[in-house]
């Protein structure tokens, strides 16, 4: 693993050798162990170790020269120093970063969050294990095309000239499982799940593997829809993905790129139902992934994007937050260009307005599980999606699986025609969210 005190000492070195007197470092390394299987064998087996380190130089004149390696040692840093102080000649000249103001601030409760890893046999045996039993769950159920179990530790580090040290380190152990059914004159038809933990003792192997098994079981028997128009059901995995995949109506550098769906005078207005709230929280409790601070090591934290509908913050960097006479929000990545992006969402509802529908009780209702083609059925600029999905038709609380089926819309109507946000939430890698209903979306049957 990286040694972050190690570096930033070679760094220092370099760097007055080199004449620099102002730079920074991220970087982060990655120990990974990971399996697949086939048919009770081992299908792969990886273990690897990764680092990347992101070095940024200031000359004389204020500009920036940016220049990556994977070679940590003293020689390697001083290179790069060296080649990011060569390309700073060419830096541009608009709007240069700069140190986020908040770099040096204090970070509470750092303390790594390590987990010793267990051995490969461990991980294919408890693998192997888990697609036996989804294999013998349903005699339609011929194989698990795709699934894979995990363990890795990161370590992640920043670093500046002006004195800013921070790091941290963290294990993740995740598994992931893929359905397929064979039935003579019918469609093959699959399902997944992924589970994420700190480590292997904790995951939740069988919550996996009952996930899958369900789904795969209620999509063997399925029926077409007539095309029109339904009440929408989104999961929170669904509705998660499709916040992804606009997320440039909060993101500040698209917005400064005008490349959003909306601009600087969004901010305080209207772009969904009042039933609607959403906060990017990094430090959530239930954020396995959580990370303390950016890439330009600023500290992360909850940031409320809308409130009651109403567009109430956005996701910066220290050089939006420049720009737009805000504060820094710990959404930094930086590289050749300082992008902004998201870490855990948490869509909720504040209004005691938010009426409770019952799916139990809902007739023609569609429940989508999962979004398909979002890289290709997205135009983030537009605002427009056009997407197949993998659902049910709810009646009375049956279900039965759609054969084929495509919802489309926009995604700021989508956001406004929302009618209920249920109360109870689920917690999904990317972030925490309930059940939402949206009324009156275009569904295009086969």
């Amino acid at each position: 693993m990286l040694n972050t005190e190690t570096i930033a000492n070679y760094a220092q070195t370099s760097a007055k050798e080199l004449k620099i007197n102002k730079y920074d470092i991220y970087g982060s390394s990655i120990d990974e162990t990971s399996v697949e299987v086939d048919s009770g064998e081992p299908k792969q087996v990886q273990a690897s170790n990764r680092s990347s380190v992101i070095v940024r130089v200031w000359n004389e004149t204020g500009t920036v020269g940016v220049t990556t390696t994977t070679d940590l040692d003293q020689m390697g840093i001083k290179l790069a120093l060296e080649t990011a102080k060569d390309a700073s000649v060419f830096g541009n000249k608009e709007n240069t970063p700069d140190f986020s103001p908040e770099a040096k601030e204090k970070i509470e409760n750092t303390s790594d969050e390590m987990v010793e890893a267990v051995p490969v046999s461990t991980l294919i045996d408890t693998l192997i294990k888990a697609e036996k039993n989804l294999l013998e769950a349903h005699p339609a159920i011929k194989g698990v095309p795709y699934n894979g179990l995990s363990q890795e530790d990161i370590k992640r580090f920043y670093l500046n000239s002006d004195g800013s040290l921070r790091q941290e380190a963290r294990s993740y152990a995740v598994i992931y499982l893929y359905s397929r059914t064979e039935e003579e004159g019918k469609k093959p038809r699959g399902a997944s799940a992924m589970k994420i933990s700190r480590g292997l003792e904790t995951l939740d192997v069988d919550g996996c593997l009952k996930e899958v098994t369900e789904k795969t079981i209620s999509h063997i028997n399925y029926e077409p829809i007539a095309s029109g128009k339904y009440m929408i059901v989104f999961s929170p995995q669904a509705f998660l993905s499709l916040i992804s995949a606009f997320s440039n109506l909060f993101n500040a550098q698209n917005i400064l790129d005008k490349q959003s769906l909306s601009n600087p005078e969004s901010l305080g207005k209207e772009v969904a139902s009042s039933l609607l709230s959403l906060c990017d929280d990094a430090l959530h409790p239930d954020n396995i992934g959580a990370e303390m601070f950016d890439g330009e090591g600023t500290p992360t934290r909850r940031v409320e994007l809308i409130k009651d509908g109403v567009l109430s913050g956005l996701l910066h960097s220290s050089g939006t937050a420049k720009r737009m006479n805000a504060q820094p929000t710990g959404n930094a990545n930086i590289g050749a260009k300082v992008t902004v992006g998201s870490h855990f969402y948490h869509v909720f509802s504040n209004s005691t307005d938010n009426p409770q529908y019952n799916l139990d009780e809902a007739e023609n209702v569609i429940l989508i599980d999962n979004l398909q083609a979002l890289h290709a059925g997205v135009n983030a600029l537009q605002g427009s999606f056009s997407l197949p999905f993998d659902g049910w038709l709810m009646n009375k609380g049956e279900r039965t699986s759609i054969d084929a089926a495509t919802v489309a819309g926009d995604y700021l109507t989508l956001l406004k025609s929302i009618v209920c946000v249920e109360s109870k939430a689920e917690i999904r890698p990317g972030g925490v969210c309930p059940r939402i209903w949206v009324e009156g979306l275009s569904v295009t049957g086969e």
